[in-house]
C-alpha cells in the first residue's frame, strides 16, 4: 500500500481482501481477472495465508491488480488487527482534520464545482 510520500505496509501471501469502492465491496481473489478500482474511504479487509484478518482504514484511492499481485495508493491510511481499537485510532487520525485541511479541501471542492459548472455551459454552446 502506497501512501503520497512512503510505503505504508508491503504484504506477501494475501490470499484475500475486500475493498470498498464506489460501486461497492469488492471482493479480490489471487486468481481473478485483473482490474483497476476506485476507492472510497472505507476499511479494506485482507487477509495473509494462515492468519486472521487484517484491517486498514483507508481514504480515496485506486486499486490496481495484475497478475498475482495488488497495489494500492491512497492518501491516507491506519492499520489495525482490531476493528474497536481501529475505530479509536481513526477518531484522532482522520476525523480531527485541521482547519487547514478543512479550508483545502473546501477550496478544491469550490474548484471542481466551478470546473463542472463551466464544462457543462462549454458543452451547452
Amino acid at each position: 500500500m502506497l501512501l503520497p510520500g512512503k510505503v505504508f505496509c508491503q504484504q506477501h501471501n494475501v490470499t484475500r481482501a475486500v475493498v470498498e469502492t464506489i460501486q461497492g465491496s469488492f471482493g479480490i481473489l489471487p486468481h481473478r481477472r485483473d482490474c483497476a478500482a476506485a476507492l472510497e474511504p472505507g476499511i479494506l479487509t485482507y487477509q495473509v495465508a494462515g492468519k486472521t484478518e487484517s484491517y486498514i482504514a483507508i481514504d480515496q484511492g485506486v486499486v490496481v491488480k495484475t497478475g498475482n499481485s495488488i497495489s494500492i495508493s491512497v492518501r491516507r491510511a491506519v492499520k489495525g488487527d482490531d476493528l474497536r481499537v481501529l475505530q479509536s485510532t481513526l477518531k484522532a487520525e482522520f476525523l480531527s482534520l485541521s482547519a487547514k485541511d478543512r479550508e483545502i479541501r473546501f477550496a478544491l471542492e469550490k474548484l471542481e464545482s466551478r470546473f463542472v459548472q463551466r464544462l457543462t455551459e462549454i458543452s451547452a454552446q
